[in-house]
């Protein structure tokens, strides 16, 4: 075999390597998309399901104020009727108290009509017995005796009526006390009835409000859940987003390395030789400040990772366990394994800014939790591949890595 064709076999095993090689950041990228795309999916339905809950809420609450509305006017009336059977209870109390005054007026009155009457009685008896002597003795007084006789009748009987009508009277008197006793005994059961119709309503209108304050509290919590998985889901979106990007571009570049393996190989160019190493320094010791931990820098921005790829971020070795702190105010986007990255965690700034905590042994964090700076948010792992304990740090700014030395020497 001529040396031409072995150079040539050569290039063409080393284009194979090289897209093999370029290939797997791309695996890697689909791999992590359609991770992403199926939390999306999941955190979408849990979406539409807590929404459709929260409008099913939104119905039962407005069913169940209005039904409190209703037992709140039904108490109100149930309230006025108990307060105007209560005010015609004490007008027949004091119309009864005025009969009684009446009725003890008119027998104290009849007591001395009858008092007269019998005084009238004994003076024409004794009058009456000795009329016959007095006209035989006084035959010129039988006039004026006669006269007296006449009037002493005539006061009888006039004392007499004065009597009947007094009993009329009072019997007229007994009647309506008797109608007023009745009816005070019917208002006196009305009343009861309304007090007992009074503290139903009371329980039944407790009961509601109750129901009401819970429903209040569930759609709140529904709400709050919806807003979260919200959040969620743009965060996810926009990691989609990445991750789109970042497949097409390892894609092009898989594609461009594949052309120019190809075109060297048809050109018989010889292969070349890896760069010889190069002996690496002590690595540096990193932290405190506003880093998220304590460490040896293994890989510093733009420099090479221990596999040989160009890191966007920090790399710092640390004991396996140890925790890693958010960088700086937030809320948790995402945290989950994703290939290439282990059990990452990405935190969400605002303003377009992001820190990213990958290859860690424990996500102490979901999705959706608010995190002040310096809270633990993770564990120091070599989860995804990773060949020693270490934190990968990265800094995105609108979605691009920047260098995070200056802003965590600031903070």
């Amino acid at each position: 075999m001529s040396e031409a064709v072995r150079a040539r076999l050569a290039w063409a095993a080393f284009a194979l390597l090289a897209a093999g090689f370029a290939t797997a950041p791309v695996a890697n990228a689909q791999q992590a998309g359609r991770e992403a795309e199926r939390r999306l999916e999941r955190v979408r339905k849990e979406l539409q399901d807590v929404a459709s809950e929260r409008r099913r809420l939104e119905g039962q609450c407005g069913a169940a104020a209005r039904q409190l509305r209703s037992a709140d006017e039904q108490v109100a009336r149930t309230a006025r009727t108990l307060q105007q059977i209560e005010a015609e209870l004490a007008a027949q109390q004091a119309a009864l108290q005025e009969l009684a005054d009446r009725r003890d007026a008119l027998r104290e009155r009849m007591g001395a009509q009858r008092e007269e009457l019998d005084a009238l009685l004994r003076a024409s008896h004794v009058a009456g017995r000795a009329a016959p002597l007095k006209l035989m003795l006084a035959q010129d007084q039988v006039a004026d005796a006669s006269r007296a006789l006449t009037y002493h009748r005539y006061l009888q009987r006039q004392r007499a009526a004065r009597i009947a009508a007094l009993r009329g009277e009072l019997a007229e008197l007994d009647a309506l006390e008797r109608d007023m006793v009745q009816r005070r005994a019917a208002l006196e059961r009305a009343h009861e009835q309304q007090r007992s119709q009074v503290d139903a309503l009371e329980r039944d209108r407790a009961a509601r409000a109750k129901a009401v304050a819970q429903l209040d509290s569930r759609y709140r919590d529904r709400s709050t859940r919806e807003k979260a998985l919200g959040r969620d889901a743009r965060a996810l979106e926009r990691l989609l987003a990445r991750l789109r990007a970042a497949a097409a571009k390892a894609e092009a570049e898989r594609k461009a390395a594949a052309a120019r393996a190809a075109q060297r190989a048809a050109s018989g160019e010889p292969a070349r030789k890896p760069p010889p190493a190069v002996a690496r320094a002590a690595p540096i010791q990193v932290g405190g400040l506003g880093w998220p931990l304590s460490g040896a820098l293994l890989a510093g921005y733009g420099g090479r990772m221990p596999d040989g790829r160009s890191s966007s971020g920090v790399l710092i070795g640390a004991a396996a366990g140890t925790p890693v702190r958010a960088v700086a105010d937030g809320t948790v986007v995402f945290a989950e394994w994703m290939t290439g990255y282990g059990m990452i965690l990405i935190v969400d700034h605002g303003n377009g800014a992001m820190s990213l905590y990958a290859h860690c042994e424990t996500l102490l964090k979901e999705p959706g939790t608010t995190v002040k700076r310096g809270d633990a948010v993770a564990t120091v792992g070599n989860s995804g591949g990773q060949g020693r304990p270490a934190l990968y740090f990265e800094l995105r700014r609108n979605g691009q890595p920047v260098n995070p030395d200056t802003f965590l020497q600031k903070r």
